[in-house]
């Protein structure tokens, strides 16, 4: 069937409004993707890259166990870190959206974001010192004669996923948040006119209403955490290498830029994964 004139006129319209973003996208996200992945395929001899366009690469990834093991932490760890973050920030953005009054909501949410307006680096530090043999946690518990030795919770995995909860609970509340103040109270008195109590209410009517926002958070804790260098290199100490850790390693002591290519790749497929799993839990969603 033929657009008429108008129906052209306003598709012209809309791809220009659309074509700087697809250029700004294709020029600084799609081409350097496609040159990452080329060279990915590529082997290095002596300090040349050569382009031999094979998988040798990828073969040494899930050959080569300490290559493998870092993915293997990061999932570790970023499961972790998503299970207790939604675990948290439920309960805190429930009190923010019923309980506090609407007059102190916003108040509730600018203390509870606070921690997103301290550089990211300071706040890793900050852990670093807080953990530490010697750190306020370990000393006030020998203080209150819980523990007669210091705890070891830096520079291990403990310290690597406190740091990041404390950053991700604050990005699920918001999400959380946003979804459960938009609930409408008429739902709770349905569920209350049909005789469900609260325990029933709650789980057959608010948390599947609040599922999208749960899932947006999870996902968006999921991205940020299994690509972050930055906490597990600080309060993780090197004893149990991230996939981001692993790919620096590549680039830095080995110069090794068609393995660092080919972890990234491998990094860039998992968050696909992820992506695409969250895509269809949220199908009803969409429909």
């Amino acid at each position: 069937m033929t657009a008429t004139p108008l129906e052209s006129a306003e598709r012209r319209r809309a791809w220009s409004f659309a074509l700087p973003a697809l250029l700004w996208t294709g020029a600084f996200f799609l081409v350097p993707f496609l040159y990452m992945a080329a060279i990915s395929l590529w082997t290095r001899q002596g300090r040349d890259l050569v382009a031999t366009w094979t998988f040798h690469n990828y073969a040494d990834f899930f050959g080569k166990a300490h290559l493998f093991k870092g993915l293997v932490v990061s999932l570790e760890i970023t499961a972790t870190v998503t299970v207790i973050s939604v675990l948290l920030a439920y309960p805190l953005a429930w009190i923010i959206a019923e309980r506090v009054p609407k007059r102190w909501q916003r108040f509730a949410l600018i203390m509870a974001i606070l921690p997103f307006w301290t550089s990211y680096v300071v706040r890793s530090y900050s852990w670093l010192l807080v953990l530490s043999k010697g750190g306020v946690v370990n000393q006030a518990l020998l203080w209150t004669g819980i523990i007669s030795e210091p705890l070891e919770l830096s520079a291990n995995r403990t310290g690597t996923i406190i740091g990041f909860v404390h950053f991700f609970v604050m990005l699920l509340t918001l999400t959380v948040y946003a979804n459960l103040i938009q609930l409408s109270p008429n739902y709770r008195r349905a569920a209350a006119d049909l005789g469900a109590n609260a325990f029933q209410t709650f789980r057959h009517v608010i948390l599947p209403l609040t599922l999208p926002g749960i899932m947006v958070g999870a996902f968006l804790t999921f991205v940020l955490c299994i690509g972050d260098y930055i906490t597990p290199q600080i309060l993780g100490g090197n004893n149990e290498l991230v996939l981001p850790q692993v790919i620096m390693l590549q680039l830095g002591r080995r110069a090794d830029f068609p393995m660092a290519a080919a972890l990234s790749i491998v990094l860039m497929v998992v968050v696909t994964i992820a992506y695409l799993a969250c895509a269809r839990w949220l199908k009803m969603e969409r429909t």
